[in-house]
């Protein structure tokens, strides 16, 4: 193998890593923003994904309802079932410990999953690319349009966050009840609106990755654990609480899974991931960019 062939092959699990990196940083997001809210790790969020790409797909493909409507409706319904989940199972907890909301978000993921599992069954479901399946060729790699589409709203994503939560009286009401919750009731914000706000936004995010990772694999009722193992994965290596090192880190997550897979063996690939993030809670528990509790939005 030539050095041109083997660039071209380095360059294609680059490709392939952003891809999946670019899925692990949006459900990390996803986390962080219940983490801020509720000190709580949703354990739920991959279910989000999986209902946000099977919604999608009943839409398009049964109920033929156009795409860009489509991926409005199916991210609304979600973000109405997070609140669902918030308004019946952690806002009425009268004395919230972590350890207890936690386990409620356990049951709620396995609720989810068998609901999703009685509406849609065990088959696995695909749906068309965004605009077309012909990739593009880069140095001799190839890049599909619906990497681009991923990476993209990854980024529009992550613009709006910045916007939301610095310019705007609800974002800074999430932002002041993660750091304080006590000072912020004090001020007058309403901190179980925000929590139910936190819920609202990550069940839209979970779903919107549900939907643009659709295309690309093939959607069923179980994959949501290995998503949102992967998402959790992120965000501890990027440092809870921190969207931006959740990108970051889902990114790098996404790129070293794809250059193992494709240079060691694609059996690893999982493997690969859950390693990494043993070796940053040993070394850095804090994550790579891990801020002090009391300013862990301030990167957003």
């Amino acid at each position: 193998m030539n050095h041109s062939n083997q660039f071209s092959d380095l360059l294609q699990f680059v490709f392939m890593g952003i891809q999946r990196g670019s899925i692990y940083a949006l459900v990390a997001m996803g986390f962080n923003i219940i983490y801020n809210a509720t000190g709580v790790i949703n354990f739920a969020q991959g279910e989000f994904v999986v209902l946000g790409g099977l919604i999608m797909v009943s839409m398009t493909t049964m109920l033929h309802v156009p795409i860009v409507v489509a991926f409005f409706l199916s991210t609304l319904v979600v973000m109405i079932a997070g609140v669902i989940m918030e308004r019946f199972t952690i806002n009425p907890v009268k004395e919230p410990g972590i350890l207890r909301l936690i386990i409620i978000t356990i049951a709620v993921s396995i609720l989810l999953k068998g609901i999703a599992m009685c509406i849609w069954g065990k088959d696995s479901y695909h749906m068309d690319h965004f605009s077309g399946d012909t990739p593009f060729e880069i140095f001799g790699a190839t890049i599909l349009p619906q990497t681009l589409w991923i990476i993209g709203i990854l980024v529009i994503i992550v613009f709006f966050f910045i916007l939301f939560f610095n310019h705007t009286m609800i974002g800074k009401s999430m932002r002041a009840c993660a750091i304080n919750r006590d000072a912020a009731r004090l001020v007058g914000i309403n901190d179980r609106l925000a929590v139910m706000y936190s819920f609202a936004i990550s069940a839209g995010i979970g779903a919107i990755a549900g939907i643009i990772i659709t295309p690309i694999i093939q959607m069923d009722y179980g994959r949501g654990a290995l998503l949102g193992l992967k998402g959790f994965g992120a965000a501890v290596v990027g440092g809870l609480g921190n969207s931006i090192g959740a990108v970051v880190a889902g990114i790098i997550l996404g790129v070293i899974e794809a250059l193992g897979a494709g240079y060691i063996s694609s059996h690893y690939m999982d493997a690969i991931a859950l390693l990494i993030l043993l070796i940053v809670l040993f070394l850095r528990p804090s994550g790579i960019m891990g801020s002090s509790e009391a300013s862990r939005l301030k990167d957003f």
